[in-house]
């Protein structure tokens, strides 16, 4: 069962920069860890509060909510990796890692704007053809940094990165949101996995009660 709908936010409140914006879009997005930590640039649509995930588990694509009242903080994150690259930052004197062929068809690619990750890795690697890139941010480090979180609030309950995703559907289905809509923002294939969470809720008879309560 997931937390209290309620801690989410102290668990978000205990991290670093820039883990605090990566549990944020887990939970008011719905992305799984891996998919936040693979956002780029040009992923983020603020006038219509939409993100697009890409190549998603089962390699699907889909869309799901930008926050409204994140999309000040995601603004300035965004900004600020603009900056830097404008301002021929270190860190972003190196390319980053491209899907597919996309470096050789477009060798600048990995260097503009649009295809910054919004959470680049502090350390260098290489790529399959051995040039030095800039991957993402490793997922192992958000899940260390969230579990440490968790500790210092003292939860008393199992719970990790997906909890922040467990707990974005259980609170659009508490709230009255159609499950096959809530389906297509997690990117579940079955409707089954998306039922899941109505159980979870005391509503796994589509909120049939008996006649005495």
């Amino acid at each position: 069962m997931p937390w209290c709908f309620y801690t989410p936010m102290c668990i978000i409140g205990k991290l670093r920069h820039p883990d605090h914006i990566i549990a944020s879009l887990m939970y008011g997005s719905g992305l799984r860890v891996t998919e936040a930590c693979r956002l780029r640039i040009k992923d983020l649509y603020f006038n219509q509060q939409v993100i697009t995930v890409l190549d998603g588990k089962g390699a699907k694509d889909r869309t799901t909510l930008l926050p409204g009242t994140f999309i000040a903080e995601l603004k300035s994150h965004a900004d600020n990796i603009c900056k830097a690259l404008k301002q021929k930052d270190p860190e972003f004197q190196h390319p980053v890692s491209l899907p597919h062929a996309l470096s050789r068809k477009y060798p600048n690619a990995g260097l503009s704007l649009e295809w910054q990750w919004l959470f680049s890795s502090p350390s260098l690697s290489s790529d399959n053809l051995g040039n030095i890139t800039r991957h993402h941010r490793h997922i192992t480090s958000v899940q260390r940094s969230v579990r440490n979180a968790v500790k210092q609030a003292c939860i008393g309950k199992p719970a990790g990165c997906h909890t922040f995703r467990h707990s974005f559907a259980t609170e659009l289905l508490k709230r009255g949101n159609d499950i096959r809509k809530v389906q297509n923002l997690l990117g579940h294939a079955d409707l089954r996995t998306t039922q899941i969470y109505t159980h979870v809720l005391g509503q796994g008879f589509a909120g049939v009660r008996s006649p005495l309560g």
